[in-house]
C-alpha cells in the first residue's frame, strides 16, 4: 500500500500557524473596531449636537475602554455639561409653560450606527481574515 504517492502538508501547517495567530490577536482586532465604531459614534453624536456656544459640543468625550469578564468590551461616551441630559431627551420650560423637545443627538446616532454596523463589520472581518489567510 506504499504507492499511494506522497502528500505535502506544508500548506496545512501554514494554515494552522495563520490561524493561530489570528486567534491571538483577535482581542487586539475587536478591540479596535470598539474603538473605531466609538469614533463614528462620537463624530456623529457632535455632528448632531446643536450649536449655541458650541460649549455642549466641544465636551463630547471617548471614556476608557474596559474589557468586561465575559469577554466583552465597553465604551462610554459622555458630556459632563450640566444641561446636556435636557437637550439630549427634552425639558420643561423654565416658566413651567411649555415643553422643549429633545434633540436626541446621541440616541439617533446609536440608531444610525447600529443601521451601518453590519456592513462596517464586514468589511473589517473581510481585511482581518486576508490579512492573515491570504487570498
Amino acid at each position: 500500500m506504499s504507492g499511494l504517492g506522497k502528500f505535502d502538508f506544508s500548506d496545512f501547517k501554514k494554515l494552522q500557524k495563520n490561524l493561530q495567530r489570528m486567534q491571538k490577536e483577535f482581542p487586539a482586532f475587536m478591540e479596535d473596531c470598539i474603538r473605531e465604531l466609538a469614533g463614528r459614534l462620537l463624530a456623529k453624536t457632535v455632528e448632531r449636537t446643536p450649536v449655541r456656544t458650541n460649549w455642549l459640543r466641544e465636551h463630547w468625550q471617548l471614556g476608557e475602554i474596559v474589557r468586561l469578564p465575559g469577554g466583552g468590551v465597553h465604551v462610554e461616551i459622555v458630556n459632563n455639561v450640566e444641561y446636556a441630559l435636557y437637550v439630549e431627551y427634552g425639558h420643561v420650560t423654565r416658566l413651567r409653560t411649555g415643553w422643549v423637545n429633545g434633540k436626541f443627538m446621541l440616541t439617533l446616532s446609536e440608531q444610525e450606527l447600529e443601521r451601518e454596523l453590519p456592513g462596517i463589520m464586514e468589511r473589517k472581518l473581510k481585511k482581518y481574515m486576508e490579512k492573515h489567510l491570504g487570498r
